[in-house]
């Protein structure tokens, strides 16, 4: 790659970084304020995963072919936000994936970004694991929720992307096109991902309203066998 051209993708990443740090802040000013007198917090860079590759265990088969320095480091993730619920002890992990998009007057090579690629490393099996341990939703539950602002939200290419990694799980993610529209973001929080951070009490009035009637059954089974 010429010069000219690592000069035009420095610009670009730069900018878009920029975009990006914008439209977290919007998120998270957003969730503060609806949280306030909840028992809901919206935590930022979430540190419980910072270094978690570092801690992988590897065979001595795999150590023997890699290079091993004689030195320690911090390698994990940071994922951009942790929503909890500070009364049940359940977190939702959250990423915020601002990039362009092809849109009415702008070339299809305006979507070349891979910002939702990477948020796709929250399926693999490893830390889907790790982020069920912490988050404490429950294995049938994805534990993350990835939020696509900017013009990816309304490109052609990338929706029908990011509708067919979510199949099953469409709550788990939303499309941000207008980040002045707060209400969408949180309406779609309060209807599709909630009730996953809170007890259901609902449950435990079915099983108080289910014992009777075994007894009576039972009961019913013995006079009249």
């Amino acid at each position: 790659m010429g010069t000219d051209e690592l000069r035009k993708r420095d610009i670009w990443q730069d900018s878009g970084g920029g975009k990006a740090g914008v439209a977290e802040r919007n998120f998270y000013e957003i969730l503060l304020k609806e949280f306030e007198g909840s028992d809901f917090r919206v935590r930022s860079n979430p540190k419980e995963f910072k270094n978690i590759y570092s801690k992988i265990e590897l065979s001595n088969e795999v150590l023997a072919n890699i290079y091993n320095p004689d030195e320690t480091w911090t390698h994990g993730i940071i994922p951009d936000f942790a929503i909890d619920n500070v009364k049940t002890k359940k977190t939702l992990y959250v990423e915020v994936k601002r990039q362009d998009g092809w849109v009415e007057g702008k070339p299809r090579k305006a979507g070349r970004g891979n910002a939702h690629e990477r948020s796709c490393k929250f399926f693999t099996p490893g830390l889907l694991k790790i982020l069920r341990e912490h988050g404490k939703l429950g294995d049938d539950v994805l534990p993350f929720w990835v939020v696509f602002q900017g013009d990816i939200a309304r490109d052609p290419k990338r929706v029908r992307e990011i509708h067919c990694w979510y199949t099953g799980c469409s709550g788990h993610f939303f499309l941000w096109s207008n980040s002045a529209d707060s209400a969408s973001l949180i309406n779609h929080f309060n209807k599709k991902l909630k009730h996953f951070c809170e007890i259901l009490k609902k449950f435990h009035l079915i099983r108080a309203d289910y014992f009777p009637l075994v007894i009576l059954t039972r009961k019913r089974e013995r006079k009249f066998p």
